[in-house]
Formats: C-alpha cells, structure tokens, sequence
C-alpha cells in the first residue's frame, strides 16, 4: 500500500493585503509574505498554505463563491503598527463572528483604550493577541481577567500573568495583596 494524496498543489501570489485567491474565495495568510508566492495545498475540506517549507495558514475550504476567510492574527504586526485598521476590519468582524475575540478581549480594549487613548490602546490588544500564538486561549483569557481585576492594562502584565497561570502551581496575579494593602 502507497499514500495517495488528494490534495491539489497550486501556487497563487499573496497580494498587498495579504489574502491569496484560491478557486474565487480569497484566504488570508501572514501579512509578511504580502507579494510573494506560496504553495497551496487544497483539499476537499480544508486546506493549507506553505512558505518557506513550513505551513504558515490552514482554512477551512469555502463553499461559497466571492467568500473571505480572513484570520486576525495574520494581521497583528500591520496593525501594530496602523491600529487605526482594527475597529473596522473584517479580520476582526470574523474574530467576533467565530467567538474568537470574546469579551475579556473586548474589555481589554475597552479599558486600554480609554486609559491610554485610541492608538496606544489598541496596540497594547494587539500586543495581547499575540499571547495567542504561543499560549492557549483560556490561559490568555484567565490573565486578560487578572489583570484587569488589579486595574492593569499593560500586555506585559497581561504576558506574565498568562506564563503564571500555564504553570499550575505558580500564585495568581489576582491572588495578590497589592503594595500598600491590608492583609486580611
């Protein structure tokens, strides 16, 4: 018996948006590989683009003419950078849609904007998304809530009170009598 592989092998250029048109749907990819081309991998089901030798995306296949799957985190370094894109972005729309971006995240933003303005504030989300790629979702969650529960907005409290809470036996942000504070 031989592997038989059924997936299709094309090679679509990413355009300046970082989206690659596949079969007439359009597919978002990391935005560091805008104007380069990438090998695609597609399925019946799914599919999976490849740069570099190493699969960077993986959808699922759309079904619909003229569709969009775009992914938030492909975005987060342009947005970082041009935080204005992010309240209206469809990448964000289809975070929202897909449960992704839930209310610990929007409370997040909420308080980083309104203690740090518009810009600032939403770099600092962004900056908290990127948790996402190396850390679970309920971890990033959990130190989102505990960090706003002390009245922080800095991702790198954010970042630590994530890396606390992946290890099981380290104290809580949350769980912490602040400097100045009463014990009990």
């Amino acid at each position: 018996e031989t592997a038989f592989e059924t997936a299709t092998v094309l090679h679509p250029v990413v355009d300046t948006k970082a989206r690659i048109c596949v079969r007439q749907s359009m597919y978002s990819v990391p935005a560091g590989l805008a104007r380069r081309r990438v090998e695609v991998r597609l399925g019946a089901r799914s599919m999976e683009v490849i740069a570099d030798g190493k699969v960077v995306a993986r959808h699922g296949r759309s079904l619909h003419k003229g569709s969009e799957d775009l992914v938030l985190d492909h975005y987060l370094e342009v947005l970082i950078r041009k935080p204005g894109a992010l309240p209206g972005s469809t990448a964000l729309a289809q975070a929202r849609a897909g449960g992704l971006f839930g209310a610990a995240h929007e409370a997040f933003w909420e308080a980083a904007r309104r203690r740090l303005g518009d810009g600032a504030g939403t770099r600092a989300l962004c900056m908290v998304l990127l948790l996402h790629r190396s850390l679970p979702a309920e971890v990033v969650t959990a130190a989102i809530d505990a960090a706003l529960s002390v009245g922080s907005v800095d991702p790198e409290v954010v970042a630590v009170e994530a890396r606390r809470a992946a290890d099981a036996s380290a104290t809580p942000l949350a769980a912490v009598v602040p400097i100045g504070a009463r014990h009990p």
